[in-house]
């Protein structure tokens, strides 16, 4: 209780010398010529030369915005003219979705070493109830550019399947291949920065336990995310 006390009276003894000093500062500095015969009038010494009036005039000024990428300066929203421009670019997405149906987490990275193909290595999580799955995949993203702010690409790749069994199964992970192919939309809100949708149809390639024959899975899977693109060499 005492504790409580003291804290509630440090509390209002700061919130009272805060508002003393706000509102001297306020009378003090309202303007130019209450500021000037405050300092006339004061009963301290000051070993400052007096303030005129023009250097209590100008207000300093607020510095420019710098942008990093200049082309954003007048209008940060704006696509430059033409078709899309993929060549040496590097794109870094994140998303996220659904695999089946369960929750899918996706991070790709690529890049762009002409207008029209593109290699991607992604990874996904994907949290089961009794088992969670970990996905590494390297895909071919192809488009035709455009101009305008809807781009459409189709994409295919390989990738493994780490399989992890959840905390109730003591038991070793499996891993498994997968095969991926589908195609998504990219709406650019300016030229580096796009939503995007992605849907794809994902194979996972096993065996059965005490069998040698081959099972395939099917899955689809669909997400939504951002891609932040950014031209290499510039």
């Amino acid at each position: 209780m005492r504790l409580a006390l003291v804290r509630v009276l440090c509390l209002l003894s700061c919130v009272g010398a805060l508002t003393v000093v706000l509102s001297s500062s306020a009378l003090a500095w309202a303007d130019p010529v209450t500021r000037e015969e405050f300092v006339r009038n004061s009963p301290f010494e000051s070993s400052e030369a007096p303030v005129s009036q023009d250097s209590l005039a100008t207000a300093p000024t607020k510095p420019a915005l710098t942008y990093v990428n200049p082309e954003l300066a007048g209008n940060p929203y704006k696509l430059s003219e033409g078709k899309r421009e993929f060549l040496n670019r590097l794109v870094f997405s994140p998303g996220f979705g659904r695999l089946g149906n369960e929750k899918l987490y996706a991070f790709r990275l690529g890049y762009n070493p002409n207008p029209w193909l593109g290699y991607e290595v992604s990874i996904g999580h994907n949290p089961g109830q009794a088992v969670h799955a970990l996905f590494h995949t390297i895909n071919a993203v192809v488009r035709v550019p455009f101009s305008g702010r809807l781009q459409p690409y189709v994409t295919g790749g390989y990738g493994m399947m780490l399989v992890y069994p959840g905390r109730l199964f003591k038991a070793d992970p499996v891993t498994k291949n997968t095969l991926l192919g589908g195609g998504g939309v990219e709406f650019y809100i300016r030229d580096d920065v796009a939503l995007r949708t992605e849907w794809r149809h994902v194979t996972v390639i096993g065996g059965e336990r005490n069998s040698e024959e081959t099972v395939t899975y099917n899955y689809g899977e669909a997400t939504v995310g951002f891609a932040f693109y950014r031209t290499l060499g510039r």
